[in-house]
């Protein structure tokens, strides 16, 4: 079992090899990691491991004890899944909500997903077409559209055809005056709204601004996409390019099922004894939850949520990142964990309640095979946290840590089904559930070079907010960079700036003391107290 289960560590870290005594998370494993590590797991011996099996036991010889003791796969755990193969298949839960959503809203572009790639070096156009082309015969959710049949959504899988790519040239422009036209035309393209029942649900136009600098604007729609699948586009259509403007076969492997296998899958499985044990779990967690965050506005809160949103920059510094990624290690827990509960202070502090639920994406992607798969997979967990002022912070991550890993355990059940099952007051103001989100990205996003092409990702400008506040951060070399995305129907800009500074002050104070009471946290910088002490007291 050691020696088949550290090929398997070895695997999903990316290592060469890995010593029976090497720490999965000391290696850079993490929750995404982890959750492709029990897919394996799941495929090598065929027994079901819960995640927290992993926390508990990180080392290849812990971990092949608890696999020799566990017995093979129960009922519980999901069936395999496999192609069916037809033209049409059942919306997975995910996509129903959002095609109900946009059966209310036609036209909303809240739930595009916008990519731009600046693409340096001599480019073939020609080869870059047929890599669009190529990727979405390989991808079927890229040629799927949403009908209606007897009352019911139904997805329609369309043959593969041929694939146009729009080129802007705006290379006669001057300097100045083409970076902000091609910035207009990506924000332009980022907001022009999808029609799910004609398609096509991804579109690419290319914009020339000199002989060796492209921009190339990728947009799909999250109905069939999520940011994962953005990264597999990326990379896919960089190995099909490489291929095609070389003259060569492309080489990637051939996809074991598709999306729609996934959705029919889902729909098989998520029904009965599996459905109703997932729903108790979460019954029993978010019962008695308070049906809002009362986050202090400076906006009285309109009727219906417009999902009008802009973004205030966050940075943390490398030394605090360092600190709260050490204390993560050493709490047995990781730097995911420790943000969040740092945030659920943050918003315990603004709002004054002490029991604060916070929305957070998953991956979903629970079945190795799905992993090379274009397709809306990621799921949404409601993590709920009790903050009792005289508790340190210590404690607090304590308590996230069994919550998020109990959560993890329990991710299957889709978001929508946990709607409708605690069936909250209907309120068209604030989302159900829960109205901050908190992410971390750490898939990384690296720069792609093919021959005589780099692609690099570029950020966009955001103009939509799905929730009242989300906190979305990635780590990187210079520590924890990223943003809070904020509803500018509620918040002013000055208000967020304030409050990311709040949170570097507060990160800091854990970093340093995290057997600090919750009470006794800082959250002002010190040009507030600077302030504070001499203008308040004349």
């Amino acid at each position: 079992t050691e020696e088949k289960l550290a090929e398997v560590f070895a695997l999903v870290l990316r290592r060469e090899q890995v010593s029976i005594h090497d720490d999965f998370f000391a290696l850079g494993g993490h929750s995404l990691l982890a959750t492709q590590l029990v897919s394996r797991v799941r495929a090598t011996f065929q027994r079901e491991l819960p995640l927290r099996a992993l926390f508990e036991a990180p080392t290849v010889a812990t971990l092949a004890q608890h696999i020799n003791a566990v017995q093979t796969t129960t009922a519980s755990a999901p069936k395999k899944l496999i192609a069916v193969r037809a033209p049409t298949a059942p919306l997975s839960f995910a996509q129903q909500r959002l095609w109900l959503l946009d059966q209310l809203q036609p036209g909303d572009a809240s739930y595009n997903l916008p990519a731009a790639l600046q693409l340096t070096g001599h480019l073939n156009v020609e080869a870059l077409r047929r890599a669009f082309e190529a990727l979405v015969q390989r991808h079927e959710a890229l040629r799927t559209t949403f009908h209606e049949h007897l009352g019911q959504p139904t997805q329609i899988i369309h043959a593969p055809g041929g694939w146009t790519l729009p080129v802007i040239d705006l290379s006669a422009l001057p300097h100045a005056q083409r970076e902000e036209e091609a910035r207009g035309f990506a924000n332009q393209e980022a907001q022009r709204p999808f029609d799910l029942k004609t398609g096509p649900l991804l579109r690419s136009t290319l914009v020339r601004l000199s002989e060796e600098e492209h921009l190339l604007l990728v947009t799909m729609h999250h109905v069939v996409s999520d940011g994962w699948s953005m990264g597999v586009l990326v990379r896919e259509l960089a190995a099909f390019y490489a291929a095609f403007s070389t003259g060569s076969t492309p080489a990637l492997p051939s996809l074991p099922v598709q999306y729609a296998d996934f959705a029919t899958w889902q729909r098989e499985w998520l029904r009965g004894e599996a459905l109703d044990a997932e729903i108790g779990y979460w019954k029993e967690k978010l019962t008695g939850a308070p049906a809002a965050l009362e986050l202090p506005t400076d906006h009285p809160r309109p009727p219906a949520q417009s999902h009008r949103g802009a973004t205030v920059d966050v940075q943390i510094p490398a030394n605090v990142s360092d600190a709260l990624t050490a204390l993560a290690k050493q709490e047995g827990s990781t730097p995911f964990m420790t943000l969040l509960a740092a945030f659920q202070v943050l918003l315990a502090r603004y709002s004054a309640q002490d029991d604060i639920s916070v929305g957070s994406p998953i991956a979903g992607r629970t079945q190795e095979e799905t992993e090379g798969l274009i397709g809306f997979f990621v799921n949404t967990l409601v993590l709920r946290a009790h903050l009792k002022p005289h508790a340190t912070f210590r404690e607090l991550l304590a308590q996230v840590r069994g919550t998020t890993l109990a959560a993890y355990e329990h991710q299957h059940l889709p978001f929508e089904k946990l709607v409708e099952a605690l069936q909250p007051t209907r309120d068209l103001s604030r989302g159900p559930l829960f109205q901050a989100m908190f992410s971390l990205q750490n898939t990384p996003a690296e720069a792609l070079r093919v021959p005589g092409l780099s692609f690099q990702p570029l950020p966009l400008e955001v103009h939509f907010a799905k929730f009242d506040l989300t906190l979305a951060l990635r780590e990187s070399p210079a520590g924890l960079v990223g943003v809070f995305e904020y509803a500018t129907d509620l918040f002013e800009a000055s208000t967020i700036q304030r409050m990311a500074g709040h949170l570097g002050v507060l990160l800091e104070a854990i970093a340093t003391k995290p057997d600090t009471r919750l009470a006794d946290l800082p959250l002002l910088t010190d040009a507030e107290r600077q302030r504070l002490l001499v203008e308040w007291n004349p």
